[in-house]
């Protein structure tokens, strides 16, 4: 895991706010609350996305303002937030409710101690491929990722390889994220695992995976493409000489379109495979209940080929 580094919130100082102001027109200008806003930062430095504050250029500084807009915005949430759980976990307690494991629980539960000794990783090199929003939104799917690996009853060994650049600072807008029952990787996974333990999940392949093997470490591809690169992860892995393989759930349903799923998605489905569940109940639990997906066990309607 990466080291612990403790978040600093530091004010903008007066000159900076003047100087700011100076590059504003009347109508552009931000309040000076919203310039006094504390701002967290990883290393205490006076820097927005890599820029000093007094060097902002005007667009930037909209971004800055709608940054702080949304920091302030999140503190409100949360603190909506931690009161509705607390009357949850009261409501809970009087009518003999079962919440799941407690935070008391969850701490104990980590990757260290956990029997699942299986890996999985995250490739994160596709920021190239990928506008600000799909970025964001792999994001979101690893937060799943890392919320449903601290509420399982093992944890398997969860890695996130080419974690650098604009993936970093996406997750840089959760604070505290460097404290998370994670191995973050700056390096290639090439360079931190065993090439013949690795297995490239691919849709693509042509091999399928019927069981999970404690040695092995699973490759999850970190893009959300909306199927504009089709073949990228298998091309990838063939190109690198490393196993590749995809999960058998053309045994069990038949989809009308590419057996493409979310990465938190892929990750649930191992993670309960893990548990002990067959693939065919794990696809059962995650898989997304559509008319493009149906059962094997029944007949699916006929649709027309494109």
């Amino acid at each position: 895991m990466t080291e612990n580094s403790t978040n600093s919130m530091e004010t903008l100082p007066d000159a900076t706010s003047e100087r700011i102001e100076s590059n504003l027109g009347q109508s552009e200008r931000l309040s000076a609350e919203a310039l006094n806003s504390p701002i967290s930062t990883e290393h205490g430095d006076e820097k927005f996305n890599g820029v000093e504050i007094s060097k902002l250029t005007k667009r930037q500084l909209k971004k800055y303002h709608k940054y702080m807009q949304w920091q302030k915005a999140k503190k409100e949430k949360r603190s909506k937030e931690k009161q509705k759980s607390k009357e949850k976990r009261k409501h809970a307690k009087l009518n003999n409710i079962d919440l799941g494991p407690s935070r008391k629980e969850l701490k104990r539960k980590t990757m260290e101690a956990s029997p699942c000794q299986t890996a999985v990783c995250i490739d994160l090199s596709f920021e190239d491929l990928m506008i600000d929003k799909d970025m964001a939104k792999t994001v979101k799917q690893i937060l799943r990722v890392y919320t449903e690996n601290r509420r399982a009853s093992a944890p398997m060994q969860l890695h996130l390889s080419s974690f650098k650049g604009r993936s970093k600072e996406e997750m840089e807008r959760h604070n505290g994220y460097q404290h998370w029952d994670i191995h973050f990787h700056e390096s290639h996974y090439l360079d931190i695992f065993p090439r013949d333990k690795l297995v490239y999940l691919t849709s693509d392949s042509d091999n399928v995976i019927h069981n999970l093997e404690d040695d092995k470490v699973y490759i999850i591809g970190g893009l959300v493409d909306h199927n504009g690169h089709k073949g990228i992860c298998y091309n990838k892995a063939v190109e690198e000489g490393i196993a590749h393989g995809q999960l058998p759930i053309g045994e069990y349903f038949w989809m009308k379109q590419r057996k493409v799923l979310t990465i938190n998605q892929v990750f649930e489905i191992l993670i309960r495979v893990s548990e002990g569940k067959t693939f065919k109940e794990a696809f059962e639990l995650i898989l997304p209940r559509r008319k493009e997906i149906v059962s094997l066990t029944k007949t699916p309607e006929k649709t027309k080929c494109d």
